[in-house]
């Protein structure tokens, strides 16, 4: 019995380990999410998102596909010159992280909440709702 609970200990240890790393895996690829994003780097954003992936920008009623967003590219280069993307980790559970996430662009900012649900490193979905006109519920 006693051999039983060690047993499952090591376990319930190497699980929580496990799922850990995943989170802090995850938020690194969230990171750089956004400073790509910052950046307008089509190779970063490309490599980050899964070929199949399916964006939803809910306010907009748009969804589109890893290459209608990186054809989107060129106009979000200009909107976001001069801005900053602060994020934060709400939550990140199996696979799935919640981001509330400031744009303060040079005229005006917006609070959204970003969900993304990533796998083998890669993004393979992501939600985005905005939250306020404004970041400073930040």
């Amino acid at each position: 019995m006693h051999r039983t609970w060690r047993r499952f200990l090591l376990a319930a240890a190497l699980l929580m380990s496990t799922v850990a790393r995943a989170s802090a895996d995850d938020g690194a690829i969230i990171d750089r999410w956004y400073s790509a994003l910052l950046a307008a780097d089509r190779t970063e954003l490309s490599e980050l998102l899964a070929d199949g992936v399916r964006m939803k920008l809910n306010d907009i009623g748009v969804g589109q596909t890893k290459q209608d967003f990186i054809a989107s590219i060129d106009e979000w280069q200009g909107a976001v010159a001069g801005a900053a993307i602060r994020h934060r980790i709400e939550k990140s559970e199996n696979g799935e992280t919640t981001v509330l996430a400031c744009y303060d662009f040079p005229g005006n900012d917006m609070l959204m909440r970003e969900t993304f649900a990533i796998a083998g490193g890669r993004i393979v979905a992501s939600t985005q709702t905005a939250v306020a006109q404004d970041c400073s519920a930040y």
